[in-house]
C-alpha cells in the first residue's frame, strides 16, 4: 500500500527547498515574468502579430531562461536581447545583466553590459525599430544605459558580498581545523605523560625483577620484558612528541579547585560538585574533564561576567557526565570578548576522541554545556 508522506515531512521537504539556490531562481524568473506581464497590452497593439495571449506566452518563455541564470546565465541574456529587438521588452535585460554580475564577476558583467549597449545602439540604427524610438540618439541611450549599467553594478556588488561571505566561511573552517588540530596534538601530550609514566615504572620494575632473578630461567623474560617497555617509551616520545617539546603536567580533577579561585578573581563565583565515584577515574578522563570545564569558565567569564557558575561532575552508570551551566547576560558585556570561537571545537575534540559527545544549548534563560564520556569504571 501506498504511504503518502505526513505533514511535517511536507513541510520540511518545503522547507529546505525554500532555502535552496533553484527556489531563488525560480522567484526571480515569476519575478520578471509579472513585471513584463505590465507590458503586455502594449505589446498586443504593436505592430508586432502578438496578441495578448501570445505575448504572455512569449514573455512567459523569456522569463523561464532565468532558472539558468546561476549555471548558463549567458541564455537568459541573449533571450533577453531577442526580446528587446522584437518586442522592445528591456525588464528581462536587467535581471540576465544582474545575474552575469552576481555569478560570473565583474568583467563578465562588463563585457555584458558594452554588448547590450552596442546592440541596443544597432537596434535604434535599424529601419522601422520602432517608429518611435526617441528623439535623438542621446534620448534613448539615456535610457538604455542606466538600465543596464545600474543592473550589472548591482550584480558586482552582490558577487563581492559572495566572495567575502565565502572568504569568511573559509576562515571559520581554517579556524575550526586549527582548534582541532590543536586539541588532538593536546590529546596526544596527554597521553605520552599517562602513558609514558606508567611505561616508564613498567620498565623500572621488570628491571627490578630482573635484578631479583637473577640465576633463574625467567630472569632473561623480564629483561625481555623491561626492555619493550624502554622501546614502547621511545616509540611513544617519537610520534607524539614533536620537535624534541617536552610535554607539561596534564591536571586532573584536583585542578579545578584552582579553575574555581581564578574564576572568582574574575568576578564570576563557581560552584563545583565532584560526585566521590569521579575520584576514580583514570587520568587521561579527568584531564578530559579538567579541560572541559577550564574552556566553559573562560568562555561565562567572556560571555556573562559576574554571573553565577555551576559545575557538576558526577557518574551515571558506565557514563561520565560533566555539565556546566551559567545564566545568559541580561545585557552584552561593556566590552566585545576577545574569541576565536574555536573553543567549542576544542572541547567537542577532546571529548569525541574519548568516544564521548558534547552539548551546548540555550534554555529557559540558562547557557548549559553537558559532555557524556565512558567512565571506565567497573
Amino acid at each position: 500500500m501506498l504511504r503518502l508522506p505526513t505533514l511535517p515531512a511536507l513541510r520540511r521537504c518545503a522547507d529546505r527547498w525554500a532555502g535552496s539556490p533553484r527556489a531563488t531562481d525560480v522567484v526571480a524568473a515569476l519575478s520578471a515574468f509579472g513585471l513584463m506581464l505590465l507590458d503586455v497590452p502594449g505589446l498586443a497593439r504593436a505592430d508586432n502579430s502578438l496578441t495578448g495571449v501570445t505575448a504572455t506566452l512569449v514573455l512567459a518563455a523569456g522569463a523561464a531562461t532565468l532558472v539558468l541564470r546561476r549555471k548558463a546565465p549567458w541564455v537568459p541574456f541573449l533571450v533577453a536581447l531577442g526580446l528587446m529587438g522584437w518586442l522592445h521588452e528591456l525588464t528581462m535585460v536587467q535581471f540576465a545583466l544582474y545575474s552575469l554580475g552576481r555569478f560570473r564577476g565583474r568583467r563578465t558583467a562588463v563585457l555584458a553590459t558594452a554588448l547590450y549597449v552596442g546592440t541596443a545602439y544597432a537596434y535604434f540604427h535599424t529601419p522601422g525599430w520602432p517608429a518611435r524610438h526617441g528623439e535623438t540618439l542621446s534620448d534613448f541611450l539615456s535610457l538604455v544605459v542606466p538600465i543596464g549599467v545600474l543592473a550589472a553594478g548591482v550584480g558586482i556588488a552582490a558577487f563581492r558580498q559572495d566572495l567575502v561571505r565565502a572568504l569568511e566561511a573559509q576562515r571559520r573552517e581554517a579556524a575550526a581545523r586549527q582548534a582541532v588540530q590543536e586539541e588532538r596534538i593536546s590529546v596526544g601530550r596527554d597521553v605520552h605523560d599517562l602513558v609514558g609514566r606508567e611505561l616508564t615504572v613498567l620498565a623500572v620494575r621488570a628491571e627490578v625483577l630482573a635484578v631479583r632473578a637473577r640465576g633463574e630461567a625467567y630472569q632473561r623474560d623480564f629483561e625481555e620484558l623491561a626492555d619493550t617497555a624502554r622501546r614502547a617509551h621511545h616509540m611513544l616520545n617519537e610520534t607524539i612528541v614533536r620537535r624534541g617539546d617536552a610535554a607539561a603536567a596534564t591536571p586532573g580533577l584536583e585542578g579545578l579547585a584552582a579553575l574555581a579561585e581564578e574564576s572568582e578573581r574574575m568576578g564570576s563565583p563557581v560552584d563545583v560538585t565532584v560526585a566521590e565515584e569521579a575520584k576514580a577515574l583514570s587520568p587521561l578522563r579527568q584531564a578530559a574533564v579538567h579541560r572541559v570545564v577550564r574552556e566553559c569558565l573562560t568562555n561565562a567569564a567572556k560571555h556573562a561576567p559576574g554571573l553565577p557558575v555551576t559545575v557538576a561532575i558526577t557518574v551515571e552508570g558506565p557514563s561520565l557526565r560533566v555539565e556546566v551551566r551559567n545564566p545568559l547576560s541580561p545585557t552584552p558585556p561593556d566590552r566585545a570578548p576577545v574569541s576565536t570561537g574555536t573553543g567549542l571545537f576544542s572541547m567537542e575534540e577532546r571529548v569525541t576522541s574519548m568516544g564521548g559527545s558534547l552539548t551546548a544549548r540555550r534554555e529557559n534563560g540558562v547557557y548549559a554545556v553537558t559532555a557524556l564520556l565512558p567512565s571506565g569504571l567497573r
